[in-house]
């Protein structure tokens, strides 16, 4: 009985880190693309927290209505996984300018969702986008 119960309590554990183990990073991008879908592209600049070569107009250019991923209406985190030898998460997001997202079986709608990485930095939940390998 003893066995069973440890043996019950190592999956139950295993289960749950697998479960909450990239959190906080996929909290930060829910902020993000909540802001996004929003409206509130001075927020999600913020939340970006963009280094000094990145600047709004280049946010906006990507992110904003008019945007390369814009305008974001509905998302939906896919995962979240830790690339080796990195300090980020790359958490892979569809991203829609629908509003809510369309089902598969909604071909015209669908074919605009687009799938995008984003990093989450894991010391300051700051954002980048992949840096391509070597």
């Amino acid at each position: 009985m003893a066995f069973t119960i440890a043996a019950l309590a190592v999956v139950a554990i295993v289960a749950l880190w697998f479960t909450f183990r990239y959190y906080p990073e996929k909290r930060a991008a829910e902020r993000f693309f909540d802001s996004l879908v929003a409206g509130d592209t001075a927020k999600a600049f913020r939340l970006w927290k963009p280094g000094p070569t990145y600047s709004m107009k280049d946010f906006l250019a990507d992110w904003g209505p008019e945007g390369y991923y814009g305008p974001v209406k509905s998302y939906k985190i896919i995962h979240a996984k830790a690339p080796s030898g990195s300090n980020a998460i790359a958490v892979t997001v569809e991203i829609s300018p629908f509003s809510p997202m369309p089902d598969i079986s909604d071909t015209e709608k669908s074919r605009k969702t687009k799938v995008v990485e984003v990093w989450v930095l894991e010391a300051d939940k700051s954002f980048s986008f992949p840096v391509p390998g070597p």
